[in-house]
């Protein structure tokens, strides 16, 4: 017994100074894959936006949905089709995305960190004006292809985040974007985290995935990559397929005024503690600037 509560103690020790380093500070969290899946994860990931916020860290979420967008066309017998890894998005479509992301899915999310004592509040892009969207426009051999209702940010408009996030509150979004007219788009969480961030000034993006983080080319984790690395291993061809949209929205985000971005395993528990307050971390640290 003494053993393992001089191990917890040695625990909080360690995680001393990064509470310190990050309180006061906004660290901007992309939730999806596994960890909105598994219960056990969804548990540990709400434990976990709560504790940030006792200690003086500012959580701002933003969460995906595509399975759960999936299951629910397929159900209704509309097939999902994709183009570049995007879900082309008619207006019957983007009607499920609509309840399944703000609503489904996000009320879930709200629900989950409310019972373990936070106080989160769920929106979408739609809410104040907060993501300003347009229709997504492809390039290369697809460029003729329809996406539909499928958008890029155009603007953020972060007073609502800053008024909850500044707050007692948590704010969960759901990465739903409308143009000046009303038309509503599907925005790639990734995406939108990342253009949050950069409006927000957060100090920290982290990037929850199905993976450990970036591999080399013999499949062993990079821990930490400056930009420049990152870069020599996209033309390099070692970061590829899925893995390659969220390098370039986490270099997005560092090229702006974000400090870090972590791209981390959202399949282990506790993933953002282990990342925010820990020495070792998990993932991979992507830092501005070239590599010494």
């Amino acid at each position: 017994m003494i053993e393992q509560a001089t191990q917890t103690a040695r625990v909080l020790n360690e995680a001393l100074p990064y509470i310190q380093r990050l309180s006061g500070k906004t660290v901007v969290v992309k939730y999806g894959g596994n960890a909105m899946i598994d219960a056990a994860l969804r548990e540990s990931f709400a434990r976990n936006m709560v504790l940030l916020k006792h200690v003086g860290v500012a959580p701002v979420v933003v969460h995906g949905g595509g399975p759960q967008i999936g299951h629910l066309l397929k159900q209704l017998g509309k097939e999902s089709r994709f183009v570049q890894g995007m879900r082309v998005t008619d207006a019957e479509t983007m009607d499920v995305v609509e309840m399944v992301l703000g609503g489904q899915v996000n009320k879930a999310i709200v629900a989950q960190i409310n019972k373990f004592g936070g106080r989160a509040v769920g929106l979408t892009g739609k809410d104040g004006a907060l993501i300003r969207a347009r229709p997504m426009k492809l390039e290369g051999g697809d460029a003729d292809v329809e996406l539909g209702q499928v958008g890029e940010v155009e603007a953020i408009d972060p007073t609502l985040v800053h008024l909850l996030a500044g707050g007692d509150f948590i704010p969960v979004i759901a990465p739903i974007g409308v143009d000046e007219d009303g038309v509503a788009y599907n925005v790639n969480a990734d995406l939108a985290a990342s253009k949050i961030a950069t409006v927000l000034g957060a100090e920290k993006l982290l990037l929850l995935t199905n993976t450990p983080g970036v591999l080399d080319a013999e499949g062993g984790l990079l821990a930490a990559l400056h930009a420049n690395e990152v870069k020599g291993l996209i033309e390099s061809g070692t970061i590829s397929g899925g893995m390659l949209p969220k390098v370039r929205y986490a270099l997005d985000a560092l090229e702006a005024n974000v400090t870090t971005a972590t791209i981390l395993d959202g399949r282990v528990a506790n993933a953002v503690l282990l990342e925010l307050f820990t020495d070792a971390g998990i993932g991979t640290q992507i830092r501005t600037g070239s590599a010494p």
